[in-house]
């Protein structure tokens, strides 16, 4: 058990290192919450919170972006090399890994710093990562009132002014355009994380005058432009209103001890079909 999360009242935690934060069982957090929710199940969440897995390669440039950006993170090792296929390359990024570093070949170096100047450079997302403007990976704890499940977040970044609270959220992405992450907020359920965001925010007193969510997003893809948009109201309900069903699922696993997959425990075979929008399409094909 962590000290973040030894008492009962909101609890915000300066300089907890992130494996700290994330290797936490007294506690759920956005990414635990939307597991428990279709595509995911309470069955599969378990499993990989009791296996977690070692870093993916992919999260490498966003970890190493999220550094420069704000200042915090993981450290950053960029090598000399070009690839990981030699002996002495794997080694030596073997060897940055389990120091707790980043390890970077020498052209994603220079690509993340490129990332970074390029955030520096837009025209909004600049002025709210300007160091000393915001603050960095502060985690916040608290006790949904509803079901005594302790919750957590860890905010990119929190510009607190006196008529407003900015939680601003920094993304990389293939495809940054406000219609390819449109689609990548309803797959990965970022409006979720939006709701639970602002949620904890104002629960810890950091927003007396309310709280709102941005997205900066950048693309992989040089010249590394940024998306800067805010979280829509109306998706913001639905995010809470999915939290609040994963929050009473968790919540039932817990008291229970029971874990169930996608169907629950059923008596009888369910049916299971083609998606709605294309059983309604092919029905107006074939059976008209």
């Amino acid at each position: 058990m962590t000290a973040a999360v030894e008492v009962e009242a909101p609890q915000i935690v300066d300089g907890l290192p992130a494996e700290d934060y994330h290797a936490d069982r007294t506690s759920i957090s956005s990414t635990g919450l939307r597991a428990l929710l279709n595509p995911g199940c309470p069955a599969q969440f378990k499993y990989d919170r009791d296996n977690p897995q070692p870093p993916k390669r992919e999260f490498d440039l966003g970890h190493a972006a999220h550094k420069l950006v704000l200042g915090e993170g993981e450290e950053i090792v960029v090598t000399e090399w070009d690839d990981w296929r030699t002996k002495a390359a794997r080694e030596e990024r073997d060897a940055i890994r389990a120091a707790g570093a980043v390890p970077l070949l020498f052209h994603e170096g220079e690509q993340v710093q490129a990332m970074a100047d390029a955030i520096s450079k837009h025209r909004l997302a600049g002025p709210l990562f300007k160091p000393g403007n915001g603050i960095a990976e502060r985690s916040i704890y608290w006790t949904h009132p509803g079901t005594g499940v302790r919750l957590r977040v860890r905010p990119d970044w929190l510009v607190i002014r006196p008529d407003v609270t900015f939680v601003v959220d920094l993304k990389t992405a293939a495809d940054a355009s406000p219609g390819g992450f449109s689609k990548s907020i309803e797959s990965y359920s970022y409006h979720q994380q939006g709701a639970l965001y602002i949620d904890g925010v104002e629960a810890a007193g950091l927003a007396p005058e309310g709280a709102r969510f941005l997205f900066v997003v950048q693309s992989k893809k040089a010249p590394y432009l940024v998306t800067v948009g805010e979280l829509k109201d109306q998706d913001q309900d639905i995010g809470r209103g999915r939290n609040e069903e994963a929050l009473r699922r968790y919540a039932e696993c817990v008291a229970n001890d029971d874990w169930p997959d996608w169907t629950g425990h059923v008596d009888t075979i369910p049916q299971i079909g083609m998606p709605a929008w294309a059983t309604l399409r092919q029905a107006e094909e074939y059976l008209s």
